[in-house]
């Protein structure tokens, strides 16, 4: 549950997804191609977070690239071979286009989205004890909780563990920059595509992103709350890695099998949570990257997460028939 937690509270901290899980919904016929094809799904040699797409009638590559949506500035890395990658393309497609959060009147519109429906507060959903201890929590690190206690508790979620003194988790004047000293993956590799004058568009839109918490019932996002709050407390007594630590650690490692499968175990209990977040917009995504091969060679940069799996990206892509193959160098 820590590595769901801090996964999802990546996704939220820049209106970005999470991790790709085990699909819940049945697809008869792209079943019946992973069931031929076992291969199709990555495997834990699979190190890269580059990936080649070609196929019969594409004339140049496209690429995807998983990304951590907020990662430590000491942790940061971009290798040459994706930078390369960037370059050779014409456009670049991220999960929502990265200018959008910087964009003051966007981020305003949306925020009445962060609130609960029919004045819901986390009091309705937790019992009295779990409700202290969420506050306390808040409160002894210097955030009122009487103004939060409407919010969604996925966006709650998302501050939990992080450094709450760090000012606005969209970052300040430096678009590299995040919350905390952190930095995004999504913002860099627009940089570079806007210096090249290069297409930027986004798979989804954060109106959309944002919609998708409400398809998850207020009680089990409460219960997730409480569940990381629970979790962080008892990791700073034993003073162990940090659940970022642990997401880092991972991603530097590349690990995109590893990533898949520790998300599909620690989801057990949370319904369709992965179903709704990830799956369905796996889903979504692979006609439209497939559609646009032949027209312009693309580089897809969306969450590591959505790399690996039975209903991965990667997966879903080499049932169209396509060619997806690692890139290290």
């Amino acid at each position: 549950m820590r590595v769901l937690r801090t996964l999802f509270a990546l996704f939220v901290l820049t209106l970005l997804p999470g991790m790709v899980l085990r699909a819940q919904v049945a697809d008869p016929e792209t079943d019946a191609a992973l069931a031929d094809a076992p291969f199709q799904v990555p495997t834990v040699n699979d190190t890269s977070l580059l990936w080649r797409i070609t196929g019969a009638d594409v004339a140049e590559p496209s690429y995807l690239y998983g990304t951590i949506h907020i990662i430590p500035e000491e942790d940061y890395f971009l290798d040459n071979h994706v930078v390369r990658a960037a370059n050779d393309v014409e456009a670049l497609f991220f999960e929502i286009d990265p200018r959008e959060m910087q964009n003051p009147a966007a981020i305003m519109g949306l925020m009445g989205k962060i609130t609960m429906r029919n004045d819901t507060s986390l009091q309705d959903l937790l019992s009295p004890a779990r409700y202290d201890s969420v506050a306390t929590y808040f409160n002894d690190r210097g955030m009122p909780f009487f103004i939060f206690q409407k919010m969604k508790p996925m966006f709650l979620s998302a501050m939990v563990g992080q450094d709450m003194g760090a000012g606005n988790p969209f970052g300040g004047g430096d678009p590299g920059a995040g919350m905390g000293g952190m930095r995004s993956y999504e913002l860099e590799l627009s940089k570079i595509a806007e210096a090249a004058g290069k297409d930027i568009a986004g798979l989804e839109t954060m109106d959309f992103q944002l919609g998708l918490f409400d398809s998850i019932p207020y009680s089990i996002q409460a219960e997730m709350l409480y569940r990381s709050i629970s979790d962080d407390m008892a990791q700073t007594m034993t003073d162990g890695d940090s659940q970022m630590d642990q997401m880092v650690a991972m991603y530097k490692r590349r690990a995109v099998a590893e990533m898949s499968q520790l998300i599909s175990s620690e989801s057990e209990g949370f319904g369709n949570f992965e179903e709704l977040l990830v799956v369905r917009r796996n889903e979504k995504w692979v006609p439209e990257i497939a559609a646009r091969l032949t027209a312009s060679p693309t580089l897809y940069a969306v969450g590591a997460g959505h790399l690996g799996g039975e209903r991965g990206v990667i997966a879903l892509l080499r049932a169209e028939g396509l060619t997806v193959e690692p890139v290290y160098e």
